[in-house]
């Protein structure tokens, strides 16, 4: 039958077996043989396949006639849902940025906040950097850097403009640098930016990983130049570099980020983050 399905298909190509059920870290075939999940739903199972606890509230709450769809209408479970986050996540981290819930994927979160950027800014360009990797929707897409991803479509990729990631032209060069000097000079052929869009540990291009001193330097030159600055935090944030927020530690506040990956499980982060002046604090995801 799987015929039927669309050939837009990735990991089925390359691993053409059939599950039949799955626990905590294993998966199992149709005929029983067992196999380790490394991909863990892209790293969205935190707690493994069916974790008995999460298996037992989830029956608990639909056997209650819990609502398990109500578009973007108030429901007690996320009331509960922001009082949690709001407690445990974003004020010990010293953050009052609002919630937007978008679509169950981190391209979803990523096309929010390029929306809303450029809504408040009035601004069409975006920013971002080489290696970057937000998605393959089509506004995501403009963003992402890699050719692999970009070459499969046959339209232009509009409203994106790559600067040099940390470490990009080598360890002496400062890539922060020229991206204040592309953006301070008129006749560069820069335009005023909406956002500029980072990851703080590049995922998919490589395991890069920005040093504080650069991100704190991509921070001001982005309020300097009047755009908001977004931290892409799907494949490195929620606790995957020690806070839960991978920019904490190096003491900046983005005006946006997006989360996905699911968001729980994991340490909260300890202690108050400085504010950067003027921030206007928002967040998508």
């Amino acid at each position: 039958m799987f015929e039927i399905e669309s050939q837009v298909r990735s990991y089925c190509r390359r691993f053409p077996v059939t599950f039949r059920s799955a626990r905590g870290s294993e998966l199992f075939d149709e005929s029983g043989r067992r196999y380790i999940d490394f991909l863990a739903g892209c790293s969205a199972l935190n707690y493994g396949h069916n974790d008995p606890d999460l298996t037992e509230a989830l029956l608990a709450y639909v056997s209650e006639g819990g609502i398990v769809h109500g578009l973007d209408l108030q429901t007690s479970a996320k009331e509960r849902f922001l009082a949690t986050l709001h407690d445990t996540v974003l004020r010990p981290a010293g953050l009052d940025h609002r919630v937007q819930f978008t679509g169950p994927t981190g391209t979803n979160a990523v096309e929010a906040a390029l929306k809303l950027a450029r809504k408040v800014t009035g601004r069409p360009n975006v920013i971002a950097f080489t290696h970057g990797y937000h998605g393959v929707t089509l506004g995501s897409l403009a963003v992402t850097g890699n050719r692999t991803h970009r070459g499969s479509e046959s339209f232009p990729m509009l409203g994106a403009q790559h600067a040099f990631f940390d470490g990009y032209l080598g360890p002496d060069v400062d890539t922060s640098e020229i991206l204040d000097a592309l953006l301070s000079d008129p006749a560069s052929g820069w335009e005023p930016p909406a956002a500029i869009l980072v990851e703080t540990v590049q995922g998919e291009g490589g395991l890069n990983a920005a040093s504080p001193e650069w991100l704190r330097s991509v921070a001001a030159i982005a309020r300097r130049h009047g755009a908001l600055l977004i931290v892409d935090d799907i494949q490195a944030g929620c606790g995957r570099t020690g806070p839960f927020f991978s920019f904490a530690d190096a003491g900046v506040v983005p005006d946006l980020v997006t989360l996905s990956k699911s968001i729980s499980g994991l340490q909260p982060p300890t202690g108050p983050r400085p504010r950067p002046p003027g921030s206007r604090r928002l967040a998508a995801g």
